[in-house]
């Protein structure tokens, strides 16, 4: 099967209208490289390592959004449970286990086909799902990797929400 390309020609770089928004809502940022950019932002949990990527080839601004936990070898199939049951609960995006760095990240991709440009509002919202979907499940990642837990009980704890006050 042939690939059919036909090039675009787009009003700005899609990492463009990011790095502006970056720059409006004063993120650390590094643009590294033509088609890919960094953004950190501190959640209440933990750090959080945001990558943008463009990917020319599908026309998708993508979004990995990682935090400092690493994944010993001996919780591993615990953690690939629990990305499981989470990405059940999830109607954007998803998370990875990145078995190369043993690190769990969530991505999403948007697609600009056909030459669309992205808008601040939806790169504001990409990171915006990103963070807040880390900050949601972060403590189940941490109750299945330093307490031991099993991935549904895990899973269970963070879902749990109280309703009412005391």
């Amino acid at each position: 099967m042939t690939q059919l390309h036909i090039p675009i020609d787009r009003i700005e770089h899609p990492l463009d209208v990011v790095e502006r928004l970056a720059s409006l809502r004063d993120w650390i940022f590094d643009r590294a490289a033509t088609d890919e950019m960094s953004v950190s932002v501190s959640g209440q949990w933990t750090d959080y390592h945001i990558a943008f990527t463009w990917i020319e080839d599908v026309e998708a601004l993508h979004v990995a959004c990682a935090f400092d936990l690493k994944v010993p070898d001996r919780r591993r199939q615990e953690v690939l449970q629990l990305t499981s049951y989470i990405n059940e609960q999830l109607w954007v995006g998803h998370f990875d286990l990145w078995s190369s760095e043993n690190v769990v990240m969530f991505r999403h991709a948007l697609l600009l086909a056909g030459g669309a440009d992205p808008t601040h509002g939806q790169c504001e919202t990409m990171l915006r799902v990103a963070v807040e979907a880390c900050e949601r499940y972060f403590q189940a990642f941490q109750f299945v990797i330093w307490a031991g837990k099993t991935a549904r009980e895990s899973l269970d704890s963070v879902l749990f929400e109280t309703e009412g006050h005391a």
